[in-house]
């Protein structure tokens, strides 16, 4: 898949490649809309492996509408993005699946100032009782979430879910080497569920100074090729 992405600023990273991995593992179809698309490329890796897929996403900057609206003219794949806030996004249309790489950094990072960074990385910009209040009111019953998140934030994650009647189901933890805390939490949740929580095997992203085998499978399967430039 052939992906442009700014020349400066924010660019996706191996945390969007493994989430739309973990995202196929549950065989999305019907109405699926990503959240803070970016440059489109979780959404866009998921409907080109899922045909029944039908794709919408949401994104505020107006750089990544470009961008995103770009790829998937280049890669032919039926793509409505709604370019506003996803807070604000209306509520008529309910989605079978919600998948989202969010901004996750927490208060306690140091802020970039730039205005991109800024936007796609902390989540001040969509705190986590709020996401997932709006989740759940887009979502069909017994739809799915499925998103990536800081795992050292799990524990509230949990709690916010559970707020809003919504439960995870399968959860795996991404750490970046085998004798690492995970920095990355993979999640999969669903409204009304009443299903005991599934913990996956640890996923570990480096052996040494390298991709893992099973990271560099992903990629493989992902066959992104990213390309920076200015629009």
């Amino acid at each position: 898949m052939l992906l442009y992405q700014p020349q400066d600023g924010y660019c996706y990273n191996s945390d969007s490649i493994f989430l739309y991995d973990f995202i196929n593992s549950f065989k999305p179809s019907k109405k699926v809309l990503d959240v803070g698309a970016g440059c489109g490329v979780v959404g866009l890796l998921v409907a080109r492996d899922n045909k029944k897929v039908e794709l919408e996403a949401v994104e505020k900057q107006d750089v990544f509408v470009e961008y995103a609206t770009i790829n998937a003219r280049v890669n032919k794949i039926e793509y409505k993005i709604h370019k506003k806030d996803f807070l604000e996004l209306d509520e008529d249309v309910k989605y079978d699946y919600i998948i989202s790489n969010p901004p996750f950094y927490h208060d306690g990072v140091t802020k970039s100032q730039n205005e991109m960074l800024l936007n796609a990385r902390y989540n001040i910009n969509l705190p986590l009782n709020k996401f997932f209040k709006k989740v759940s009111r887009l979502l069909n019953p017994r739809s799915h979430f499925i998103f990536c998140y800081d795992a050292s934030q799990f524990g509230l994650i949990c709690s916010e879910l559970e707020k809003v009647k919504m439960r995870v189901e399968d959860v795996q933890f991404v750490h970046p080497k085998e004798d690492k805390v995970a920095s990355l939490v993979m999640i999969h949740a669903r409204n009304g569920s009443k299903s005991l929580m599934k913990i996956w095997p640890p996923f570990i992203s480096f052996v040494a100074d390298e991709f893992s085998q099973k990271a560099r499978d992903i990629y493989e399967k992902a066959r992104t090729q990213s390309i920076k430039c200015q629009i």
